[in-house]
């Protein structure tokens, strides 16, 4: 699978490499942030709510970020985002309230809607065709890398949870360097000449991209956070319970180009339809992890991989599929729905742990899952 990349503008790289820092600096503190509130005594669905809160956020404002890339320029908006994130990292340095860490989630997720929206336009916007899949799956690699290493961090470097605190701004603080560069001014992320497509409109025009973003959201993103902290409510340190969300990352690093690749030769029905079966399988088997407590790990690299590959088949489809009208519209119906995903699991998978253990959480996963499949069935049927 040799990479054969096009020629790309310059600014399109220098904006993957500074999400792709954005995405390592929070993979590293969003599972410390987990521990340190379940350390402090917070239940499940507190360290999901805090989790939930970013990608609350980004789904409410995703309807009015285009609005914001015209009036600002994309190349503005992004930076503006990475800036909102880097002080809400060094917020969580300043104080140990939970009320205030809330706001802080939901300042980080304004950032992200803005920095997360204007990377997936400008790739789908200024990437040939012929090389959707493979260029969507690199990037996405680099995001699985980041999200990979992140956790393994406090592990490796033995740091405490202030040090991993630090290591993340400094991470986006670089990110935003790196983008201020005049080339990122100059990328577009939509034709000017062509009427904006409402987000209903693109969700209406393609429904179960639509599904299979949210679906990708709860695996990818949205259990992160609570299986951290339920490693670390049954006897897991920092660095071993961190290292959940780590391998959740490595499956999502693992994956993403070969699955790119394969978007380029292969029908994405089948694709999806097999990424589908797989998530539901993986929730049968989560619910023997109290039994071999290694499929923690080894379902955790299950869901960053398959959880990640239904989301970067979504943008691959969606760049296809607005080529004529609005690769923006269709990218940010499904970011809306990944983050409606990543809000939902959090939250939905801490009320599992806290009143149906082990077993009711691989329960609703499977069910997930299987949802995904009828669908594609469904699609596939018609």
């Amino acid at each position: 699978m040799p990479l054969n990349l096009p020629a790309l503008p310059a600014g399109l790289w220098r904006v993957m490499l500074g999400t792709t820092l954005v995405v390592s600096s929070y993979s590293l503190l969003n599972p410390v942030l987990a521990v340190r509130l379940q350390t402090a005594g917070a239940s499940n669905l507190a360290v999901g709510l805090v989790a939930m809160l970013p990608f609350l956020s980004v789904a409410l404002l995703v309807p009015v970020v285009s609005r914001v890339f015209d009036r600002v320029g994309v190349g503005r908006a992004y930076r503006i985002g990475l800036l909102l994130e880097l002080l809400s990292c060094l917020g969580y340095l300043l104080t140990d309230d939970y009320r205030a860490w809330c706001a802080l989630s939901l300042m980080a997720g304004m950032g992200a809607a803005a920095a997360w929206n204007a990377t997936e336009g400008l790739i789908a916007h200024n990437v040939p065709a012929t090389h959707r899949g493979r260029l969507t799956g690199l990037y996405q690699a680099l995001l699985g890398a980041g999200m990979a290493l992140g956790p393994f961090l406090p592990g490796l470097l033995g740091l405490t949870p202030t040090g991993a605190n630090v290591l993340a701004a400094a991470g986006l603080a670089l990110g935003l360097g790196i983008t201020l560069a005049p080339s990122v001014s100059h990328l577009r992320a939509h034709h000017e000449d062509r009427p904006h497509v409402s987000l209903m409109a693109a969700w209406r025009f393609r429904p179960a991209l639509a599904w299979a973003a949210v679906v990708g959201g709860v695996f990818e993103v949205g259990l992160s956070s609570v299986t951290t902290a339920h490693g670390s409510a049954v006897g897991l340190g920092l660095g071993a319970a961190t290292s959940i969300a780590g391998v959740l990352g490595m499956g999502s690093f693992a994956l993403q180009y070969p699955l790119g690749w394969l978007a380029d030769h292969v029908p994405s029905r089948r694709l999806f339809a097999g990424g589908a079966a797989l998530l539901a399988l993986s929730g049968v088997a989560f619910t023997q992890a109290t039994a071999w407590p290694p499929l923690l790990w080894l379902c955790a690299a299950l869901w960053g991989g398959l959880g990640g590959a239904l989301y970067t088949l979504s943008m691959i489809r969606v760049a296809h599929d607005f080529e004529d009208t609005s690769a923006l519209a269709g990218t940010s119906a499904m970011i809306a729905g990944y983050t409606a995903g990543g809000a939902l699991g959090p939250v939905v998978s801490g009320w599992f742990f806290d009143h149906a253990g082990v077993g009711g959480q691989g329960a609703w996963l499977a069910l997930l899952g299987l949802s995904l499949l009828v669908l594609q069935r469904r699609r596939a049927a018609a």
